[in-house]
C-alpha cells in the first residue's frame, strides 16, 4: 500500500551528468598547484579537489560514515574520465565535427537551463494561506484520501474511437459483456489488478474517483487509446493537515517556479523577433475539440449529480487524459 505523504521531487540528473562532465575535464596546462590543490595525477594532467569536492556536493546528503567511500569514488570516476579525454584528444575527436555539435548543444542546454534555473528561483515561496487553500480546496488528496483497489483494463484503439467504447460503456451491466463485445471490434485488450492511493492520479482524476463507490468505473484516455478503471474497493486513509503542509508547499512552490519560467519565456518571444523560414515554420494551430462536458458525460447510478469534475484550465494535461464521468459495472 502507498506511504500516505509522498514528498515532491524536481530531477535535475541530465544537468548534474552534463556539468559533471564539464568539470570532469582536465585541468589547463600552466601554472604551479600546491599539493592540497591537486587529488590525483593522471599522466601529466592534474585532477582538482575542487572538482572532486564539485562532484561530491551534488551527490546531496551523504551520511558521515559512507563520505570516505563516495569520495574516493568520485576521484576513480574522474580518473576514468580524464583517460577516456585524453585518449579522445590522442585520436583528435574534439576536432571531429559530429562532437564539436554536441559539445556546443551540451554548452547551449547548459546555459539556457542555469537562466532558467535563475528565473525559477526567484518565484515567490507559498503563504500559510494558500496551503490551507489547496488543502480546504482537495479533500480527496488530503482529509478525504482514499486507497483503492482497482481493475485496469488497457485498451489499444485509435483516438478517434473512443467515444465509440464510451457509448458501448453506458449500455452494458456487467464485464462478461465486455470481453466478447471487445474481441468482436478486433480491440486489443489487457486487465490488470492494482491498489492506488488518490495521489498516484492525476489531480481532476482523484478528485473524480473520490465520488464514485466501490463497483464503479470510470473510461479515461491514454497514449495507447483508453483505460476502463473499475474500482474492486475503497479505504479510507486521511492525511491531517500538519502531515500534508509540507507535500502542499513543495508542489505549490514547483507550479510557481515553473509559471516564472513560462511567464519570462513568453516575455522574451514577445519581445524578440523570429523569423521561420520556409518549412521550419511552426503548423497552423488545429480547431480544438469539444470540450468533454460538451461530448455529454457519462454518470455512475451511484455518483452524485455533479460527480463529473470540471478540469482547471490550468492543467491540460490533465483535460486531454479525464474523461467526466463513469459507468456502473454489477
Amino acid at each position: 500500500m502507498s506511504s500516505p505523504v509522498r514528498s515532491v521531487a524536481v530531477s535535475l540528473c541530465a544537468a548534474v551528468w552534463l556539468t559533471g562532465m564539464l568539470v570532469g575535464c582536465s585541468a589547463k596546462e600552466g601554472g604551479d598547484k600546491s599539493p592540497t590543490q591537486v587529488a590525483v595525477k593522471v599522466n601529466k594532467e592534474e585532477i582538482s579537489v575542487h572538482q572532486v569536492n564539485d562532484l561530491l556536493s551534488r551527490a546531496g546528503n551523504i551520511p558521515e560514515d559512507q563520505a570516505a567511500r563516495a569520495r574516493s569514488a568520485i576521484v576513480e570516476r574522474l580518473v576514468e574520465q580524464e583517460l577516456l579525454l585524453q585518449q579522445a584528444k590522442a585520436n583528435k575527436l574534439d576536432r571531429d565535427s559530429r562532437v564539436m555539435q554536441m559539445l556546443e548543444y551540451s554548452r547551449r542546454e547548459i546555459l539556457a537551463r542555469a537562466f532558467s534555473e535563475r528565473v525559477a528561483a526567484n518565484a515567490p515561496q507559498p503563504s500559510e494561506a494558500q496551503i490551507s487553500k489547496f488543502y480546504d480546496d482537495n479533500p480527496a488528496l488530503f482529509s478525504k484520501r482514499r486507497v483503492y483497489s482497482l481493475q485496469e483494463i488497457s485498451l489499444q484503439l485509435a483516438p478517434e474511437r473512443f467515444d465509440q467504447v464510451r457509448a458501448h460503456m453506458e449500455s452494458i451491466k456487467d464485464l462478461q459483456q465486455l470481453m466478447p463485445w471487445l474481441r468482436e471490434q478486433k480491440i486489443p485488450f489487457a486487465m490488470t489488478a492494482s491498489a492506488k492511493a488518490a495521489e498516484q492520479f492525476p489531480l481532476e482524476l482523484a478528485k473524480h474517483l473520490s465520488q464514485l463507490n466501490a463497483g464503479g468505473a470510470t473510461l479515461v484516455r491514454a497514449p495507447a487509446g483508453a483505460i476502463l478503471i473499475i474500482i474492486a474497493g475503497v479505504q479510507e486513509e486521511p492525511i491531517d493537515r500538519a502531515k500534508a503542509k509540507p507535500v502542499i508547499e513543495n508542489f505549490l512552490m514547483a507550479q510557481a517556479r515553473n509559471e516564472s519560467v513560462r511567464a519570462e519565456m513568453k516575455r522574451l518571444r514577445e519581445a524578440a523577433t523570429i523569423n521561420y523560414m520556409g518549412d521550419f515554420a511552426p503548423p497552423a494551430a488545429e480547431p480544438s475539440a469539444p470540450a468533454a462536458a460538451e461530448q455529454g458525460p457519462v454518470v455512475s447510478p451511484d455518483a452524485s449529480p455533479d460527480a463529473s469534475p470540471d478540469a482547471s484550465p490550468e492543467d491540460d494535461s490533465v483535460r486531454s487524459i479525464i474523461e467526466k464521468g463513469g459507468v456502473k459495472l454489477k
